[in-house]
């Protein structure tokens, strides 16, 4: 966990400053449609989700009370 707190402390840093920058943004954002145009034209497909549908399905209820015992 320390090492995901220093990278953080890093990414904050003057030294990756190019990294928020709106060049960089413009780049990264053309560099995935091209990926996504290789993509679809390699025969892939993009299926667009639901906003409810969930991964995990609900779960049954499980009664917790008096569960500890005397």
């Amino acid at each position: 966990m320390k090492d995901e707190e220093y990278s953080v402390r890093a990414k904050d840093s003057e030294e990756f400053g190019d990294e928020r920058s709106i060049t960089s943004r413009q780049r990264a954002r053309s560099e995935l449609s091209a990926e996504v145009e290789a993509f679809l034209a390699s025969g892939g497909a993009i299926n667009e989700i639901a906003p409810d549908i969930t991964a995990d399905p609900p779960r049954k209820p499980q009664p917790k009370y008096g569960s500890r015992p005397i």
